[in-house]
């Protein structure tokens, strides 16, 4: 159960919200029917991750694929064909409903922003072939489990030189017509740059959708993500709900924190979300702090009035 301070403070924020034009209050919203979590947030196997959403009454899930394709444990230790067996058996029964599914790639260092700048998603040339193998087993998976997108970080978008953002620009196209072949949409992650400049890039590769997530606004400083959903709601396929509250030294991360504790200003996100038309699946999303667990089930309670 809800605490008496978390109660008041989700209280007045969901009033606030529900006063808003076009906004029927988050219970009304996001519901059991359209809230899944990542799997990758729990830091467990699969079986794990089953028990864990059993308890909270959630059965949609973006499933990170890591743990049976290269690419690094980041998202998930390697698990065996079984596993997967036991995956296909419970999106076969109902037991899970799959939202999306998500890789990333083994090179990738978020130690700190300059890191994730240069060895983030698809910008580092020495291992663009490897990664291009990823992105192609990851977009097969994705077709043989049925999954409406894959999603994954694309990277600092470079637009320092026209041979750049050509280079950059061409491997999207690849991502996309990868996707494409295997009968699967494809989003992209935000965070890395802001929504003016994403929705001047996106219209250049036919077929892109955005994986909005907004406090990755907030960690790289991008601005503000109730903003941000108007000039990027033609492209927004799939939804975290992660909170975070920006940095007070320009040049490093913010901090990720609970859901609705941070400063993404959880009830107008939602509804500005509701205002322009999004209807699709929400997945909560928990990457730092030291209660995953407890944490996920705390956003699935603000989030659903349990």
């Amino acid at each position: 159960m809800m605490n008496r301070r978390d109660f008041l403070k989700y209280a007045a924020s969901a009033a606030a919200s529900a006063a808003l034009p076009g906004c029927a209050g988050d219970g009304r919203y996001v519901t059991s029917s359209n809230l899944g979590v990542c799997s990758w947030s729990y830091q467990k196997p699969l079986d794990k991750v089953a028990e864990e959403m059993k308890k909270i009454g959630l059965k949609r899930i973006h499933l990170a694929l890591q743990p049976f394709l290269e690419g690094g444990s980041r998202h998930g230790a390697a698990e065996g064909a079984d596993a997967l067996e036991r995956v296909k058996a419970r999106l076969a029964s109902g037991e899970w409903i799959l939202s999306a599914t998500m890789i990333g790639f083994p090179q990738e260092d978020y130690s700190t922003l300059d890191t994730i700048r240069k060895t983030g998603g698809i910008v580092p040339d020495d291992v663009w072939e490897a990664n291009k193998k990823i992105i192609v087993a990851g977009a097969k998976l994705s077709a043989e489990l049925k999954a409406p997108y894959l999603t994954m970080h694309a990277g600092f978008l470079d637009e320092s030189s026209p041979a750049a953002l050509k280079k950059y620009t061409d491997r999207i196209k690849f991502i996309v017509d990868a996707c494409g072949s295997a009968g699967v949409g494809v989003a992209f992650e935000t965070g890395q740059e802001t929504a003016a400049d994403l929705a001047k890039f996106l219209p250049s590769v036919p077929g892109a959708g955005v994986n909005f997530d907004p406090a990755n606004m907030i960690l790289y400083a991008k601005g503000s993500p109730v903003e941000a959903v108007r000039t990027l709601a033609p492209w927004i396929r799939h939804i975290h709900l992660k909170d975070a509250t920006f940095t007070k030294k320009p040049g490093t991360w913010g901090t990720e924190v609970p859901w609705g504790d941070g400063e993404v200003d959880a009830p107008r996100f939602l509804a500005e979300l509701k205002a322009v038309g999004y209807k699709g699946n929400f997945a909560i999303e928990r990457e730092g702090g030291n209660d995953r667990t407890g944490d996920i089930a705390l956003a699935a309670r603000r989030l659903l009035g349990a």
